[in-house]
């Protein structure tokens, strides 16, 4: 008996940022100039895959500082850190690598210049996520606020409505945070906010392949783990452009097959911290039990490449 048909749109751009390229590259660079072990203070981007792989090749990842000995190197991860764990790791006289996303440590270097001229930062995230709080122990504690819904905006007391400023966490849901910002400009209308918004444009270009994607699908997976935000923000983007049967998945194992049943079309994305082959196992996974047509859904090109820092680059 054959297999039933089925068409498997692709995302185009899916998987990997540049960002994350370059946080595994840091990783993989330090053990190979200062062997193992090198510490990573909490995971070094979002996915289980790459952090086992990483931890294979000899990285331990810690959660604090505490937990490193002052002797071997310690890498912070991509999402960014509070300014008091650099400066803990040089008083230490530690040797550290920041593997914070280019894109993450533009908004710091932007919350700390609007502090500079007085404002008070308001900053759009998830409560608890590592770049929400990497972003917001930019400045001195109560000097930025954390909305997370536009119901947050009603409640948030500031010092002077008069000086205010708003940031955004790089991974969050494009549409949702237009609500948000049109909620601050509405209540405190001299609010000032970037000039682009901060949401990252690998983020961007994903949302946008899985609007173009969703409403020629029955279903969608997005390869990603539990804890990525990003990815988890694209399962949301799926449903409202028309796909309800939008799921996370972090492996081929994860896919519910009885829930999929009588499906004739397919939809596949990928977080940003999501290799390509576990992409590709999912895809596989597919053509086993189906007679799979492929098509790719691209709505965007991305050329973009980050240097990894200068220490790295030097000879040991």
């Amino acid at each position: 008996m054959s297999n039933p048909a089925l068409n498997l749109y692709l995302a185009a751009p899916r998987g990997f940022c540049a960002g994350v390229d370059r946080a595994i590259k840091i990783v993989e660079m330090a053990l190979e100039k200062w062997g193992s072990p090198v510490f990573v203070r909490h995971e070094i981007v979002h996915n289980k895959f790459v952090v086992d792989g990483l931890r294979d090749k000899g990285a331990v990842f810690v959660e604090t500082l505490d937990e490193c000995p002052d002797d071997r190197p310690v890498i912070f991860s991509a999402h960014g850190v509070p300014k008091a764990v650099p400066a803990a790791a040089a008083k230490r006289e530690m040797i550290y690598v920041d593997a914070t996303c280019p894109l993450v440590s533009k908004v710091h270097i932007e919350a700390q210049r609007h502090a500079d001229n007085g404002l008070q930062m308001i900053m759009i995230g998830h409560a608890g996520h590592p770049e929400t709080i990497g972003t917001m122990g930019q400045l001195p504690d109560g000097d930025v606020l954390l909305v997370e819904t536009v119901a947050d905006v009603a409640h948030v007391q500031v010092r002077d409505p008069e000086k205010l400023a708003f940031v955004t966490q790089t991974t969050l849901s494009v549409d949702d945070t237009v609500d948000i910002v049109q909620a601050l400009k509405t209540r405190f209308p001299a609010i000032i906010g970037p000039h682009k918004e901060d949401i990252c444009y690998a983020t961007t270009n994903r949302q946008e392949a899985v609007k173009a994607m969703a409403p020629l699908c029955d279903a969608m997976l997005v390869v990603g783990a539990p804890n990525s935000s990003n990815s988890r923000r694209l399962v949301e983007v799926g449903t409202k452009a028309g796909c309800p049967y939008s799921q996370l998945v972090q492996r081929a194992d994860d896919i519910d097959w009885r829930a999929l049943d009588g499906i004739g079309s397919m939809g596949i994305t990928a977080g940003a911290s999501a290799p390509e082959v576990l992409i590709e196992e999912v895809v596989q996974a597919f053509r086993d039990r189906y007679d799979v047509t492929i098509h790719m859904v691209e709505t965007a090109v991305e050329n973009v490449e980050f240097k990894v820092p200068r220490v790295l680059r030097e000879p040991a």
